[in-house]
């Protein structure tokens, strides 16, 4: 890594748009040096993680948190090498986030938008490899105006842990291939591990970007050095606990992955086409922009697309084939895909588009693209109460994601009546269970649907001697009913829970709690 320094230069493609940073910079970076440069744009994403977060808070207001991501800190509670549903990554760090911050909506939704910050910054040191002066600053602005980067970043889960770790598995492997150093070549291997252990879609960006290497005409250099084996090596190490766990989970996170996405040639093939136009559609604003900007010339749009330089074309082959790599295997695997899933795939995209040397932004246009990155989040932060209210009022969320911090506090009402032990096990609905272990005080663990195969840290003598509190819709007598056949008895409570939001009362939900207190 010491190397870095003084090769990273020799990396960077000659661009005829490098004349831009002799030009004066815009107004936010004028007259600095790289050194205040570099601080100037942290304070700058601080800046943007801040506005999300208070937009998340305010926009988000009149519900409880999603879904995935209460489920991910009930999985936080129960630190693991692996999880039914998908690798530890993104609960070890929400386990390490909440070991400092309250359980919180706001803190929650703090660590949604650090992790795209943390993504941003990530983006920001790799464009410097391709990219100088406004250029720079401009795919910084482009890569804000994709939507996973704010809006589907605050909902924290396997896909959005996915961001930083993409984009560091990216800058490192670019730089250990351009200089074939250990240093970069070892973080390579470490990130691309991380992200393996964050979701196992990862393993489209490992095969697409050793694909790459392959194809490159500088294969023979790289694979004569110790950097790809360096990579290997720390990347297999690091994932060897892992693949340890999964050996002995009989590979469940797999069965949980092909029985829910596995489908016919057919119905893959159809995914396909959704995917790729889904995608089309989440980047559309940041590409249209820059082609009103620079226009739309064939010669132009080639270079963009395929460079004939080799740096550029390597970075343009690292960007092309984990986003396109999918859609060849879904229909192979009859696998459905989504676009949605692509949302850590766009770190490269600004490059693509800015760094060709055919490309040149006039200082108008530099303005105007910076410009719509401000406002962007400032006019959505103005409009966020207004989304609350419109949300509460036309139900838009479903009863668990508007009512379970309310239905957590009754609950722990009614276990406080039966018992003066903590509560620490809850049960009942999947939909419910994971929302109501993060409202309830004291950090429970949950047990979704009775399942012991989804809740491993779950077992009889554990319920003996700690009681669960169970919570069950109204209109599932399955649910109670599975309790019953477990030998789950106990208080039974009917309530009615509904949210006011601003003096106005939302759609009703009626539940079953059953309190079954500690029998030690």
């Amino acid at each position: 890594m010491g190397q870095h320094a003084g090769s990273r230069e020799g990396m960077k493609p000659n661009l005829a748009a490098d004349h831009s940073s002799q030009r004066s910079l815009t107004p936010m970076f004028a007259a600095v040096r790289e050194g205040e440069r570099e601080l100037a744009v942290i304070g700058v994403l601080l800046a943007y993680v801040a506005v999300w977060t208070l937009y998340g808070v305010l926009s988000k207001g009149s519900q409880d948190v999603h879904f995935d991501m209460a489920e991910m800190v009930a999985w936080s509670r129960e630190l693991a090498l692996g999880y039914p549903k998908h690798p530890p990554f993104g609960a070890w760090i929400a386990a390490a986030w909440f070991a400092i911050f309250p359980v919180t909506d706001w803190a929650f939704y703090l660590l949604a938008m650090t992790v795209a910050g943390l993504a941003l910054w990530l983006a920001w040191q790799l464009f410097g490899d391709f990219l100088d002066g406004e250029k720079r600053i401009v795919a910084l602005a482009l890569l804000t105006l994709v939507p996973f980067y704010n809006f589907h970043a605050l909902k924290y889960n396997a896909n959005t842990v996915l961001l930083p770790l993409w984009a560091a598995t990216t800058l490192c492997f670019i730089r250990s291939f351009e200089m074939r150093s250990v240093g970069w070549a070892a973080l390579a291997g470490l990130c691309a591990a991380a992200a393996m252990l964050g979701k196992y879609w990862s393993a489209f960006l490992v095969f697409g970007l050793a694909f790459v290497a392959l194809i490159d005409p500088r294969r023979g250099l790289y694979f004569r050095s110790w950097a790809p084996w360096v990579t290997i090596a720390v990347g297999a190490l690091a994932l060897a606990p892992h693949v340890a766990w999964l050996v002995a989970q009989d590979f469940a996170p797999f069965s949980y992955a092909i029985a829910g996405h596995v489908r016919s040639p057919a119905a893959a093939a159809v995914s396909v086409v959704t995917y790729l136009s889904g995608a089309a559609g989440y980047v559309a604003l940041p590409v249209l922009l820059v082609l009103v900007a620079v226009g739309l010339h064939r010669d132009v749009l080639g270079d963009i697309l395929w460079p004939p330089e080799r740096p550029r074309r390597f970075m343009a082959a690292a960007f092309w084939t984990p986003l396109f790599l999918p859609a060849l295997v879904a229909p192979l695997l009859g696998s459905k895909i989504t676009s949605l899933w692509t949302m850590s795939a766009w770190t490269l995209l600004p490059v693509v588009l800015l760094s060709s040397p055919l490309v040149s932004l006039s200082h108008r246009a530099v303005v105007a693209i910076i410009a719509v990155a401000v406002a962007v989040p400032l006019l959505m932060t103005a409009a966020a109460p207004a989304i609350a209210i419109y949300v509460h009022r036309v139900d838009a969320v479903t009863p668990a994601a508007a009512q379970s911090r309310l239905l957590a506090e009754r609950v722990a009402q009614e276990w406080r009546k039966v018992t003066d032990q903590p509560l620490r096990l809850i049960g009942g609905n999947g939909e419910l269970v994971y929302g109501l272990a993060f409202y309830s005080p004291g950090r429970p663990s949950a047990f979704p649907d009775f399942d012991l195969s989804t809740a491993p840290w779950v077992n009889p003598a554990r319920i003996i001697l700690q009681g669960i509190a169970i919570v069950c819709y109204a209109s599932d007598p399955t649910c109670l009913a599975t309790a019953e056949v477990l030998g789950l008895t106990g208080r039974r409570i009917e309530v009615r829970i509904a949210r006011e939001h601003f003096g106005e009362i939302g759609q009703a939900g009626d539940y079953v709690i059953m309190i079954v207190p500690p029998r030690p």
